[in-house]
């Protein structure tokens, strides 16, 4: 095993982020390490940027909600190491993804966010991805940022009924 024990946290969220097909959130991430108190929250994070700065991971920052893809160097630092890590703890990572894998990825799935645009209006971002491929992706203009915040909340609730409404309306015979 490892004299660090922040080398064990970076290869078990490499290993994580290695087995789904769909980015991680912070939040997700925290919520496995501190369930199955393998660290604290402050250690984790420190593991996150150290991997970040490295290249190994990649984030991305959505209307606060940071979102981590595995890097191609990141898969190859897990190739040559994971096997360092414990059967035990893969065994406690493969269960918890298994269980929770349609819960995680509706979680990042949904994507909205806005932006204040040049003319002085905000911009709402819409996106539904399934995986890495988007299904949907809207932007809308609005006057306020009120106006953005309450569209960007109510994305998540209504975007299926949203995407089933443009795909039955496109595909409908005139």
């Amino acid at each position: 095993m490892f004299s660090d024990p922040i080398t064990l946290y970076k290869l078990m969220i490499l290993y994580m982020l290695g087995h789904v097909n769909f980015p991680l959130t912070n939040a997700q991430l925290t919520d496995f390490f501190l369930d199955h108190e393998y660290t604290t929250y402050f250690t984790l994070q420190q593991a996150l940027n150290e991997l970040r700065e490295a290249g190994l991971v990649k984030m991305e920052s959505i209307h606060n909600t940071s979102r981590y893809e595995i890097t191609k160097e990141g898969d190859d630092t897990l190739s040559f190491f994971g096997k360092n890590i414990s059967s035990a703890i893969i065994e406690d990572i493969d269960t918890y993804l298994k269980e929770n894998k349609f819960r995680l990825r509706s979680e990042v799935g949904v994507i909205s966010d806005f932006y204040k645009s040049d003319a002085q209006d905000y911009i709402v971002h819409c996106e539904v991805r399934e995986g890495k491929n988007i299904l949907i992706n809207l932007d809308v203009s609005v006057p306020d940022k009120d106006q953005a915040e309450i569209m960007c909340g109510h994305w998540k609730d209504r975007s299926q009924e949203i995407y089933s409404y443009v795909m039955r309306t496109l595909m409908k015979a005139q």
